[in-house]
C-alpha cells in the first residue's frame, strides 16, 4: 500500500506546488487531501488517518501549530499509527537553525528542492522501519518515542517563531475582571493556572478570575518553565499547586489543584509529566 499524506497550506498555489514537487520525488506518496486551515486539517486528518501531515506553521484561525497539538490529543491510536509531522514555514534563520538543532524536519517557503529531498529520504526510512503489526509492548514504545518527537517539534516550531530576545520575566498581570469594567494588577505568584478561552486567556487564582488577551503561545516564554507546566495544548499549571493526578476510565489524566474545585485534563504529549505519580 503506497505511503498517504495530507498538506495544509492556506495558499493554494504553495500548496499546488508543494503537491506537484512531492510528485517529483517521491511519486508513490499519495495526497489524500489538501486544507486551507488548522481546523479543516484537523477534521480531514482524522477522516483520513494520513501517515504523514505538512502542515503549514501559520495559518488562519488554527495555527498549525495548534492543529498539530490537537491532533496529538485525539489521534486514534488504536486505529492508526501516529502520522509523521513536518511543519512547512517561511524562511526565518532562526526558525531553521531551531529546527536543525533538533534534527526536526521542515520544508521551506518558497520551497528548495534538495531541503525537501532530504525531509523525503528521513521520510521514508522511517514508514518502511514501521512493524505492519506490532505487539502491544511494541506499539506502546513506538507510541511513546512518536509523542516524544512531537513535543520536540512543537517546541522548536514555537522557539522558531518567537521573538528572539528573551522577555523578561512576569511578576504582575494586567488582567480585567469578570465583568471586564476593572483592570486589576495580579501578582503572578497568586496565580494558579492559565486556560485559553477563545479571544481571551483566563487567569486562575484561588478566589478570582481575571481575562486578558495575550494568546498562551505569545505568554509561555515569560513565565519560569520550572514553575509553570503546560499540560495541555490550552492550559498551563503552577506546577506546586498540584494536589492530585486522576485516571478516568478512559485512560484520560486530570489534575486537581490546591485551591480549585475543576478537574484540569492533561493531553496526551503531556502525560508523561506524571508517569511517575
Amino acid at each position: 500500500m503506497n505511503p498517504t499524506a495530507l498538506i495544509a497550506e492556506d495558499e493554494p498555489l504553495l500548496a499546488q506546488a508543494l503537491k506537484a514537487e512531492l510528485a517529483a520525488v517521491w511519486p508513490e506518496l499519495q495526497i489524500v487531501a489538501t486544507a486551507g486551515d488548522g481546523r479543516s486539517a484537523v477534521h480531514e486528518a482524522l477522516r483520513l488517518l494520513p501517515q504523514v501531515l505538512f502542515f503549514d506553521i501559520r495559518m488562519p484561525g488554527l495555527d498549525g501549530l495548534g492543529a498539530a497539538a490537537e491532533l496529538a490529543d485525539c489521534w486514534p491510536t488504536d486505529e492508526a499509527p501516529m502520522p509523521q509531522l513536518v511543519f512547512v514555514t517561511a524562511y526565518d534563520e532562526y526558525a531553521t537553525r531551531a529546527f536543525d538543532a533538533q534534527a526536526i524536519d521542515y520544508v521551506l517557503k518558497p520551497l528548495q528542492p534538495e531541503r525537501l529531498r532530504k525531509t523525503v529520504s528521513r521520510l521514508q526510512q522511517v514508514l518502511s522501519a514501521r512493524q505492519p503489526e506490532p505487539t502491544p509492548a511494541l506499539a506502546d514504545a513506538a507510541l511513546e518515542q512518536t509523542l516524544a518527537q512531537w513535543r520536540q517539534v512543537l517546541t522548536a516550531a514555537a522557539a522558531g517563531t518567537a521573538a528572539t530576545a528573551a522577555p523578561a520575566p512576569l511578576r504582575m498581570i494586567a488582567a480585567s475582571d469578570a465583568g471586564g469594567s476593572t483592570v486589576r494588577m495580579v501578582p503572578i505568584d497568586e496565580v494558579l493556572y492559565f486556560e485559553a478561552a477563545d479571544k481571551y486567556l483566563r487567569v486562575l487564582t484561588a478566589t478570582h478570575e481575571y481575562l486578558i488577551r495575550t494568546p498562551l503561545k505569545q505568554l509561555l516564554p515569560q513565565l519560569d518553565a520550572d514553575t509553570f507546566w503546560q499540560v495541555h495544548r490550552a492550559v498551563v499549571v503552577r506546577s506546586a499547586a498540584i494536589e492530585s493526578v486522576h485516571r478516568d476510565e478512559a485512560g484520560k489524566l486530570h489534575l486537581m489543584l490546591r485551591g480549585r474545585t475543576e478537574k484540569i485534563p492533561v493531553s496526551r504529549l503531556y502525560a508523561h509529566l506524571f508517569r511517575a505519580m
